[in-house]
């Protein structure tokens, strides 16, 4: 099996769960998270390998993380993520990427992401749940982080937290790549 059919199969398996341990239904969860029920239907079946922004969504609709949506196996309280075993979910051609190195319901989900965005490239996000808190560290190049429409420069060694409800993207100005570890915190939520 590869590696996206089991992510395919997991993720199938964890979206039914999580729908069914918070009480939505198909249409309540779509209406959540922003999807539809369609989609979900073809989520919860494996038969469709949804974009990271969707994911992302249904993750934030059932206050969990993205790598409890994707982890196929509940394990002990204690858990090593091997080098090799980090999900990258983005990527370009010219070697811009986001790879989910970690992640746990703390006590809601709560994400460490690996980011390099090269030179003239960037992503956007969609607003996170409100309480969404981001803490991004630049270690390498320089970091155009924009917030609802305003532009912050953070340099290699700084660091930012924002609040995530709104949107918000992240981009390289810059002549050399950009490195940064990105922590997302959302909220669990309420009922």
């Amino acid at each position: 099996m590869s590696d996206l059919d089991l992510l395919t199969q997991s993720l199938a398996r964890n979206v039914k769960r999580w729908r069914t341990e918070r009480g939505f239904t198909l249409d309540a969860l779509a209406a959540r998270a922003g999807v539809s029920r369609g989609m979900l239907i073809q989520i919860e079946q494996a038969r469709t390998n949804p974009s990271i922004g969707t994911v992302v969504k249904i993750g934030d609709a059932l206050g969990i993380s993205v790598t409890t949506l994707l982890d196929y196996e509940r394990g002990p309280k204690v858990r090593i993520v091997p080098a090799d075993q980090a999900v990258r979910l983005w990527h370009t051609d010219a070697g811009s990427y986001s790879r989910l190195l970690a992640g746990a319901e703390a006590p809601g989900p709560l994400e460490m992401w690996d980011w390099r965005l090269m030179p003239g490239e960037g992503s956007g996000s969609d607003p996170h749940p409100a309480g969404t808190v981001e803490i991004a560290h630049v270690t390498a190049g320089e970091l155009t982080l924009t917030v609802d429409g305003a532009e912050y420069r953070v340099g290699a060694g700084a660091s930012v937290t924002f609040e995530a409800n709104t949107a918000h993207s992240y981009a390289n100005r810059g002549e050399v790549p950009t490195e940064m570890v990105l922590t997302v915190s959302v909220p669990p939520p309420a009922h």
